[in-house]
């Protein structure tokens, strides 16, 4: 009987150490889909005047990887609250609508605009064209983004 223990020990214990590596490697996430690789570029935030309930940023958020990513919400300890929107036009007038999440695709690209999809930000600071701060875009699967966003006179 300690023969055949002895016997099956070493592809035992193979086995079970193929297996811990396996379970390993595909909670990574490292196992299945690639994974997206999100770049986020000509970030501005819209200079408000003192007093202003709120303002907007806009971000292009370009995707080089072959899986989409989620684009959830947006927001910098430096400014109000952030939330996305989407500006809808019905019948000749616009109405903001929130936006929970914005799919990138693969190789693709979202670019925000005003009078479509972008960021508004509530009872902001007041803000000077040319400042820079940091804002974070968080993402379901490349988590947090962080740039520098230029303020700027004009929305463009």
């Amino acid at each position: 009987m300690e023969n055949v223990l002895r016997a099956v020990a070493a592809p035992l214990g193979a086995s079970c150490g193929a297996l811990a590596l396996l379970v390993a490697y595909t909670a990574s996430g490292a196992a299945g889909e690639a994974p997206p690789r999100i770049t986020v570029v000509d970030a501005r935030i819209i200079a408000a005047p003192a007093g202003s309930d709120s303002t907007a940023a806009y971000f292009e958020v370009r995707n080089a990887g072959p899986s989409k990513d989620t684009l959830l919400y947006a927001d910098s300890p430096e400014l109000g609250v952030s939330m996305l929107r989407r500006t809808v036009r019905r019948t000749g007038t616009g109405r903001t609508d929130p936006v929970w999440a914005v799919d990138v695709p693969a190789g693709g690209t979202v670019r925000m605009a005003p009078g479509g999809l972008g960021v508004v930000i509530l009872d902001p600071p007041e803000l000077k064209a040319g400042q820079t701060l940091p804002y974070t875009l968080w993402f379901r699967r490349s988590g947090g983004v962080v740039v520098r966003a230029t303020v700027t006179e004009t929305a463009r």
